[in-house]
């Protein structure tokens, strides 16, 4: 502080008290007002004195704060295009609202290519949004050489007559022999806080659009029929499933198992096409694709656990399947042998992806009677269950 700020400084805090003790000795009822008087005025003045004394260093910080604030991403509100199953936020919140629309003064000040809205085609859209399955806009299931029956299944397994003529003798009291296993496996168990999981095991795998396919994932893959494939593993209890549901006169059909990632990466863009023919913007058709198919490198069928089935008399790959005996019958015993209903309704805010009543995906007995018993998807047994 050089001599000239020292006498000014002083020479304030003269007059204050000169001030103050003229006021004491004329009103000495009111001393303490001036005596705070004088405390106050000096504190704001040394206070005053110090940022006027380092103006250029308290600028300098100031600038410094504003560019950091408005630099870091947590200034701004931003939403995410994936939903994690942990969030609480409904998927409605990250629906596109088709009346979304810009003045024309809005879009002409914008420079975004992004930000350009087109006139959305509403035709266009629901036609995309109806085709919930990218294979529903494929048409590629009504091909009979995408399809699987479980007579093509057991000619393509070359099973001899004796696995025909078990089949046509397998009653319902065989399948629920088969169950007993699992009942005894429970019985082990106290209570269910004793039943927990290792998630290293293969059947119980998460994959979804938080938890992407391990780079390094191998898995077996085996023909059910034709060109159709899937883990070689889940090959057997698939043929229990169907020959149980042939004995209850229910015929099932494979659809759609495993997909490489160039067929999955084909299907989600095909999808997202539509949306921007229709006239969304990119990352509104990638947002509102994403819930319909799983984004590349996250679908279950590209490991061959996941499989949709339809049956001889319903071939569309859409909510009304679950009201068909099939569908019914799958729902009610899948789970016997190792399949869950995989994106069930009411747990689209934790799955990301829409009501599927055709996709159904092998976990194993224990872990699927486990889900089935508690009406829970797959991300919420990995939060309960899974070590």
């Amino acid at each position: 502080m050089n001599a000239s700020n020292l006498q000014m400084k002083l020479t304030f805090k003269n007059k204050v008290i000169s001030t103050v003790s003229k006021f004491n000795r004329k009103h000495k009822a009111l001393s303490f007002l001036g005596i705070a008087y004088a405390l106050l005025a000096i504190t704001v003045y040394n206070i005053l004195f110090c940022f006027y004394r380092n103006a250029k260093r308290h600028i300098c910080l100031a600038c410094i704060l504003l560019f950091f604030v408005f630099s870091s991403s947590f200034s701004y509100p931003a939403m995410s295009l994936n939903i994690s199953f942990a969030t609480d936020m409904s998927i409605e919140d990250y629906t596109v609202d088709d009346s979304i629309s810009l003045s024309e003064t809005e879009v002409a000040e914008s420079n975004a290519e992004l930000a350009v809205v087109n006139d959305v085609d509403e035709t266009l859209i629901e036609e995309a949004r109806d085709s919930v399955n990218p294979d529903v806009a494929e048409a590629e299931h009504l091909d009979p050489e995408k399809q699987a029956s479980l007579s093509d299944i057991l000619e393509s397994t070359r099973e001899d007559e004796q696995n025909e003529a078990e089949l046509e003798s397998i009653t319902t009291v065989d399948v629920e022999e088969k169950a007993d296993p699992v009942a005894e496996y429970f019985s082990q168990f106290k209570d269910e806080d004793d039943r927990s999981f290792d998630g290293s095991e293969w059947n119980i795998i998460l994959v979804n659009k938080q938890h992407p396919i391990p780079d390094d994932y191998e898995f077996p893959l085996g023909v059910i029929s034709g060109s159709m494939k899937c883990d070689e593993r889940i090959i057997s209890p698939l043929l229990d499933m169907m020959r149980a549901a042939s004995s209850d006169g229910i015929s099932l059909i494979i659809c759609s198992p495993y997909r490489d990632l160039d067929r999955q990466t084909m299907l989600f863009d095909t999808k997202i096409d539509r949306y921007m023919n229709g006239g969304m913007s990119y990352m509104e058709a990638y947002n509102l694709a994403s819930q319909a198919v799983t984004v590349p490198g996250s679908s279950e069928h590209q490991i061959g656990l996941a499989i949709d089935i339809i049956s001889d008399n319903y071939s569309n790959l859409d909510e009304g399947f679950a009201n068909t005996p099939a569908g019914k019958w799958l729902y009610d015993n899948s789970y016997k042998y190792g399949f869950i209903l995989r994106y069930p309704a009411g747990k689209e805010n934790i799955t990301s992806i829409e009501y599927e009543p055709w996709h159904f995906r092998y976990v194993g007995v224990d872990a699927a009677t486990i889900i089935y018993e508690n009406d829970i998807c797959l991300e919420e047994f990995w939060n309960t269950y899974v070590k």
